[in-house]
């Protein structure tokens, strides 16, 4: 046998010589979960090990997981109901909003992080949907007017990367367009680009209750701008408008379950693409964990690896701060 692929598998040493996907911790994006309020550290129950957190309570964590290594984080706020309305008023008011004020206070603290933010309308609507709601529908152009509202506070109040995750049509270019006249030019945008209705949002929603609420004219789901999962093709068309409008980053989510398409724009777009590893994809190995069938020190890095392999450049994922204790511990077989 003149070919032992085994030859190249004899020791670690040269296996990691010979390793072609690395990853790493800067690789990593973090979630965070935000809530109003003072000495909040409140599990999410469908996520164990996963908190919604005040801001006093949060610069702690933050700070643990800066020494890490985890310098970037995705911060979403879980607004309190009296705050909610048709037109997401308050996500564009500093002084009706904790989250801006929350994110100005962390910039403060930590200069050196990656601050990524959430565009959408869900947190703040009291319909629970990304985009206004009419007549039983979805309108895409007002929307975007108040998407882009949303997204100049954000960056006012330090944002480094906006995170639109609305799936309108159109609101990237819209959205580049008012961050630079806002003065913004250096704001990235990380387009939710190929974000599928998929089944597994449950937790996040949970943490959030940002679901579309029930009602005779509210759509009772997301079917009509969220992308269908039987649909690779469609994640093309999708990247290059987000391309082609200014984008920074395209985005897949969820990220598991959609390999291929991570696969697909990473090798039809010169730049960078992400991975959300979402709520539900990550409570699925967490339950499998908890219950014995699956060791989690290998089978949580097993599947990060497996999303930088299939392309993601940037993963977010509730076990960032895991990963790193294991990277600073030694802990990776790899």
């Amino acid at each position: 046998m003149n070919r032992r692929p085994r030859r190249n598998r004899k020791s670690a040493p040269v296996r990691a010589q010979v390793r072609e996907t690395h990853l790493g911790v800067e690789n990593l994006i973090y979630p965070i979960f935000l809530v109003d309020g003072e000495n909040v550290k409140s599990e999410v129950p469908s996520m164990p090990g996963n908190y919604r957190w005040s801001i006093d309570t949060v610069m702690q964590e933050l700070e643990e997981c800066m020494d890490l290594g985890v310098k970037h984080f995705d911060f979403f706020p879980a607004m309190p109901d009296d705050k909610k309305d048709k037109y997401a008023t308050s996500s564009y008011n500093p002084d009706e909003n904790f989250y801006l004020r929350a994110l100005a206070k962390i910039r403060k603290n930590f200069p050196e992080m990656v601050i990524m933010t959430d565009v959408a309308m869900d947190p703040y609507s009291t319909d629970g949907h990304d985009g206004i709601v009419e007549g039983g529908k979805i309108l895409n152009d007002e929307t975007i007017e108040i998407l882009a509202k949303m997204t100049v506070a954000q960056a006012d109040a330090g944002a480094d990367i906006i995170g639109p995750s609305d799936m309108m049509d159109g609101r990237i270019e819209y959205l580049r367009t008012e961050l630079d006249l806002a003065g913004h030019t250096d704001t990235s945008i990380m387009s939710y680009t190929a974000k599928y209705a998929s089944a597994f949002y449950g937790p996040f929603r949970d943490a959030l209750d940002s679901a579309p609420k029930e009602a005779a004219d509210i759509p009772k789901d997301k079917k009509t701008y969220q992308m269908d999962p039987a649909n690779k093709r469609e994640a093309l068309l999708e990247g290059e408008l987000d391309y082609l409008e200014g984008a920074d980053y395209l985005m897949v989510k969820p990220a598991v379950h959609y390999m291929d398409v991570i696969h697909e724009l990473k090798e039809n777009f010169n730049i960078p693409v992400a991975a959300y590893h979402v709520s539900g994809e990550c409570a699925m190995l967490i339950a499998a964990c908890q219950n014995g069938w699956l060791d989690y020190e290998r089978a949580m890095p097993e599947t990060l690896m497996s999303l930088r392999r299939a392309g993601a450049d940037s993963i977010l994922t509730y076990f960032a701060k895991d990963f790193a204790k294991m990277v600073r511990d030694g802990k990776l077989d790899w």
